[in-house]
């Protein structure tokens, strides 16, 4: 199998740098060159500061795929599923290029980001840069344990990464990005119940729920899709808050072996279920950013490298 990314399955971490980009030069050759010269630069950080637990992730924009892969093309690759339903949406940002990185030393993920960009400067025009951070024990900035779904151990791998079922992308990963940015007043409003409510667990234990209690409109009811025979439809979720004095928010990553985990998802939370049940969440922030990518494997990066 082909060697997936080290930063898509990787354990979380306490810093993040969240990179975004557009391609402005029709060189492409010097693009496919300079993403693998961004691997190496996560391994030599990885090697020299193993301690900081370094690990990143290079992905291109569905929109970008194919000029920059000409002829070579994930079987499921497809554009940011662009929704809206009432005053919820899932907006869409054009971006060709997504890098991820993530340490446990905020001063090695600043590092690697200066390199990365420096690297890619005469090619590129930055979108965004966001620095994700852990809060507390886990927690989004709403107070409540996130990614408690997560898939575990090596079904990581059986969740956020491509198998037979596409030979020629082996060890890739379909990625989605959005940033939330929350209404921390009116949450800090809400009563700690209600929160409880609309989340569908407790805020201070982290207990779900039982399915009896559980209110249609809670955010893990509505984000966490089943199949027809009952059987979880899951993604592997790398997001980290991210914030300062005014404002606050989550900057949201899916991993998946298939485009479809997320878009359900992302319908179920936005449009609800067939009494149009959508997810409370939402009425307490709001997604200002999307884009979907496929991050390939290390393989296929360095092999097309020089072609």
């Amino acid at each position: 199998m082909s060697q997936p990314q080290k930063g898509i399955c990787a354990e979380p971490n306490l810093h993040a740098q969240y990179l975004m980009f557009n391609v402005i030069d029709d060189d492409d050759q010097v693009i496919r060159a300079k993403l693998a010269h961004i691997l190496d630069v996560f391994e030599h950080y990885d090697e020299e500061h193993y301690e900081a637990m370094v690990s990143g992730v290079v992905a291109v924009g569905s929109n970008y795929w194919m000029e920059l892969y000409p002829g070579l093309l994930p079987k499921e690759l497809s554009p940011f599923p662009d929704m809206q339903c009432e005053d919820r949406n899932a907006p869409v940002v054009p971006c060709d290029l997504y890098i991820q990185v993530r340490a446990d030393r905020a001063d090695i993920c600043y590092a690697i980001g200066v390199e990365v960009y420096e690297l890619l400067k005469p090619h590129i025009e930055l979108i965004e840069q966001i620095k994700g951070f852990r809060y507390l024990d886990g927690r989004d900035l709403t107070g409540f344990v996130d990614g408690t779904e997560n898939p575990k151990g090596m079904h990581k791998f059986d969740v956020a990464i491509v198998g037979d079922s596409d030979p020629d992308f082996i060890g890739g990963s379909y990625i989605h990005i959005q940033r939330y940015k929350h209404d921390m007043a009116k949450w800090q409003r809400t009563a700690v119940k209600h929160q409880e409510d609309v989340i569908g667990r407790t805020k201070k234990d982290n207990v779900e729920y039982a399915s009896e209690d559980k209110p249609d409109f809670a955010h893990v009811k509505r984000s966490g899709i089943k199949d027809s025979h009952g059987k979880s439809i899951e993604i592997l979720r790398q997001s980290m808050p991210y914030g300062d004095m005014s404002i606050q928010g989550l900057f949201f990553v899916s991993c998946a072996s298939s485009p479809r985990p997320f878009t359900l998802m992302l319908k179920s939370m936005i449009f609800g279920d067939e009494n149009g049940t959508y997810d409370k969440l939402l009425d307490y922030t709001e997604a200002e950013t999307g884009a979907a990518f496929f991050a390939p494997s290390i393989d296929f990066i360095k092999k097309h490298a020089d072609t």
